[in-house]
């Protein structure tokens, strides 16, 4: 390849990451249908055939936007947690990595897959499957997590490993709208206590019939 063309390449790659950076923090505030080739073209300062010419339709530009999403809170929440010694002690770091992406806003409307879901949950086609699909990948991760826990001893044998995980899901989701919505930094707070006491007294138990 020639030098040139492999700086076209590179420079057109770089622009698409920057387009779809934007891309992901404009629908997490006014949601994927409201994303739009021209809207973000007009962000961007660029053309509407310069950023078509990196999606050929809006439903590519919708996909391609949950993708980046993906990639940035599996660079924030997910990878840092994988460092940490299975059982209860990844759990923690998966949902406090997760709390900290809220508090932090990572993205101005709040956690995307949020947004995202709830502004798909009705809808059919290829968008909503994946973003179905992806979130539901996350709240298998935290059972998972608690499965593993459960069995070697951190967490009682009575828990039920799908309703923990979703009780702890709940906890971060009900935080991050009230975080968004009333602009209650108190709502942080409460999740990490909740979290803290739920799987600090699952634990306990866990410890003492050990």
């Amino acid at each position: 390849m020639k030098p040139a063309v492999r700086y076209k390449r590179a420079s057109a790659e770089t622009m698409r990451r920057e387009i779809l950076r934007r891309a992901v923090d404009i629908a997490s505030a006014e949601g994927l249908e409201g994303l739009s080739i021209g809207g973000l073209a007009e962000a961007m300062r660029m053309s509407k055939s310069g950023i078509f010419a990196h999606f050929g339709s809006k439903k590519e530009l919708q996909l391609a936007t949950v993708e980046t999403a993906k990639d940035i809170f599996t660079q924030l929440v997910v990878a840092p947690a994988m460092g940490k010694a299975r059982g209860v002690e990844r759990l923690h770091a998966m949902l406090e990595n997760w709390l900290r992406y809220v508090e932090k806003g990572v993205f101005s409307g709040g956690c995307f897959f949020f947004a995202a879901s709830a502004e798909f949950d009705s809808r059919r086609g290829a968008v909503r499957n994946r973003i179905a699909e992806l979130m539901q990948n996350w709240l298998r991760a935290l059972e998972h997590e608690v499965a593993y826990a459960k069995k070697h001893g951190e967490l009682p044998s009575a828990i039920q490993p799908a309703q923990f995980a979703f009780e702890l899901h709940a906890c971060v989701q009900e935080a991050n709208w009230a975080f968004k919505l009333f602009e209650d930094k108190s709502a942080i707070r409460l999740a990490r206590r909740a979290i803290a006491e739920r799987v600090g007294v699952a634990g306990a138990a866990g410890r003492r019939r050990s």
